[in-house]
């Protein structure tokens, strides 16, 4: 277990223990008990918990061998897309006579958003033709690029981004049982810095945890290699007060010293302008013309001109009133 990913070591192995989504929970646990599965297609942004709810609900309804006894099989569709997987490797164990009381297995088919619109439509073939022997849990990130025909064949659950109190609580559990103090700020800045993603909070309080036990924002900065946003607010106010000169050299420093990456300076600068103690009109001008800076960036402009450009209009635009 010392070896072993924390994203797995602490993946919930039954439905009771994954986390937040109650009403999806309690639903799924009325079918399990009933043995009434239907087709299920499980949407929401990454790292909330839809292929976890599936092993979990596998596992509740098989016991712990549900994948060595071959009752549960998981393809990942961004790897296996095309329309060959889905006739061999999908019908084959959907053809396979299931044994035991519950009398059906279970296909996951994880990101199958990704499958071509070819192998959408042989899957559907397959799910009328076998949907006595095996049920399917397709899970995607956008239900909108699953074919019609599959999604009027399933039950939908929309699972919703975790909340920050819930998932900073989790993280806090996770370090107490690693022997690590966290502070509540370090948990706050993993959580919105991996957008919600949990899978992603936890690989980053582990990575943080192998640089000290003792993680603040700082470690949280650093694993991440990301942009201290207090730096990011000191170059910001130092425009804002007129000293373009000094503000540059802390874009300087931040480019060049600390090495990071002229896109994460444009995404934090994105953040702290609403932070900024300025009115509302003057926020919309500069977000406009942040817009105009992420454009030419992405066109191969030097990161470095379009960021200095953009602290003088932040200058220009404090003096304009």
């Amino acid at each position: 277990m010392a070896t072993i990913p924390w994203t797995e070591k602490y993946r919930p192995k039954t439905l009771k223990e994954v986390i937040d989504q109650k009403d999806i929970l309690q639903s799924l646990k009325n079918v399990v008990e009933s043995h009434a599965i239907p087709h299920m297609l499980f949407v929401g942004p990454a790292g909330v918990g839809k292929t976890a709810s599936a092993h979990a609900l596998a596992c509740d309804l098989y016991g712990d061998g549900y994948m060595s006894e071959g009752m549960f099989i998981e393809v990942n569709a961004s790897d296996e897309r095309g329309l060959q997987t889905v006739r061999e490797k999908v019908k084959l164990f959907a053809r396979s006579q299931a044994f035991g009381e519950v009398g059906f297995r279970v296909i996951l088919l994880d990101e199958s958003d990704q499958l071509t619109e070819d192998a959408q439509h042989a899957l559907r073939r397959i799910m009328e033709q076998f949907s006595s022997n095996c049920r399917f849990i397709l899970v995607a990130n956008y239900s909108n690029r699953i074919i019609e025909p599959i999604q009027s064949r399933c039950a939908t659950f929309r699972f919703r981004l975790l909340p920050k109190k819930i998932v900073t609580k989790y993280l806090a559990e996770i370090a107490e049982k690693e022997s690590l103090k966290a502070t509540d700020a370090a948990l706050e800045n993993i959580y919105d810095l991996s957008n919600g993603d949990l899978r992603k909070c936890i690989n980053v309080l582990q990575a943080a945890s192998s640089l000290n036990k003792s993680i603040d924002e700082s470690v949280v900065y650093k694993v991440m290699a990301y942009v201290d946003r207090g730096e990011v607010q000191r170059m910001l106010e130092l425009a804002a007060s007129g000293d373009f000169l000094k503000a540059r050299e802390v874009l300087r420093q931040m480019l060049y010293y600390d090495g990071v990456a002229g896109r994460d300076i444009l995404d934090a600068i994105f953040r702290q302008i609403f932070a900024m103690k300025i009115p509302d009109r003057r926020k919309m001008l500069l977000v406009d013309q942040l817009g105009e800076v992420d454009h030419r960036i992405s066109e191969g402009a030097s990161e470095e001109i379009q960021l200095s450009a953009f602290l003088a209009k932040i200058l220009l635009t404090e003096r304009a009133g």
